[in-house]
């Protein structure tokens, strides 16, 4: 099985980020003290803990800056884009066109909300046509993206389209519609109730299902098998999101095809799963997981 590396610009960026993001005591604040003002010692105020404010984070971050190399891959911006406020402030193109079926209207500047995408949660999900799109990540010389986020309940899609322009990538347009209108329609209708229905998902299981899976005895190594349907408990990845996903379509163009590959990617926390479906019978079933 080829493993997908994360880019080396996003994984140097991600130890710097969560290093500041996720600890939950937040940097001390030291208050400097004035040589001329003499203060008994047991009269000087505790500092306050946790006290820095909200918007600190954002300016430690904000003073990294973006390693000119970022614009070469959209993986690489799109992590310093979620977590840096004023890159993310310049990146987007003002005021920003908004497709809402046939309406259309802009949000200024002042009206946008920092947009995080999937950087707060542990993974991030990508639906292809087969296992040749996945290499699209890697390919310097795409230069239009669209973050899809997909309300599986509500049947709601809002895409976030860039284009690199002048060789920055920029937030050129945001589109709304349903997954009725989404090339994917067939396959979210199933994936929706298969990831929320047990049942369901018990009856989707080819007999049997292929397997790529790590080694347990040898790290660089896989070893390739199969399982049934009432082992499915066993090899289910550890999440299965059933409420929002997301997909990056990176130029690909959806093939009204039988087959559907469910990728979910963690982020640098080693979780990858590929899940490949496909109509059997006019039904989506999973035929293969890899690891």
């Amino acid at each position: 099985m080829k493993k997908y590396a994360v880019p080396f610009a996003f994984l140097s960026f991600l130890i710097v980020f969560l290093a500041i993001g996720c600890k939950d005591k937040k940097p001390e604040v030291v208050t400097p003290v004035q040589v001329d003002t003499v203060v008994p010692v047991d009269t000087v105020p505790e500092e306050p803990v946790d006290t820095v404010p909200m918007d600190a984070q954002d300016s430690l971050i904000a003073a990294t800056p973006m390693p000119k190399t970022a614009d070469e891959l959209f993986d690489d911006f799109l992590f310093n884009f979620t977590a840096n406020k004023k890159l993310q402030y310049e990146r987007v193109r003002f005021p920003l066109k908004v497709n809402d079926g046939d309406e259309e209207s802009v949000i200024e500047r002042d009206d946008w909300q920092m947009e995080r995408f999937f950087s707060k949660q542990e993974f991030y999900t990508l639906i292809l046509d087969d296992e040749s799109q996945l290499d699209l990540a890697k390919d310097t010389e795409v230069d239009s993206v669209v973050i899809e986020k997909i309300n599986l309940k509500e049947k709601h899609v809002e895409q976030h389209v860039f284009n690199r322009i002048n060789g920055q990538w920029m937030l050129t347009e945001i589109i709304r519609n349903t997954t009725y209108q989404n090339p994917n329609r067939s396959f979210l209708e199933f994936y929706e109730r298969f990831a929320s229905d047990s049942v369901f998902q018990q009856n989707s299981i080819h007999e049997p299902v292929a397997t790529i899976l790590p080694d347990p005895d040898d790290d660089f190594s896989m070893i390739e098998g199969e399982f049934y349907p009432n082992q499915w408990p066993e090899f289910k990845p550890p999440v299965l999101p059933d409420e929002c996903i997301y997909n990056v379509i990176y130029g690909q163009k959806y093939r009204k095809n039988k087959e559907k590959l469910f990728v979910i990617r963690g982020i640098s926390n080693g979780l990858e799963a590929e899940l490949t479906f496909k109509q059997i019978d006019g039904k989506w079933k999973l035929v293969k997981l890899v690891e």
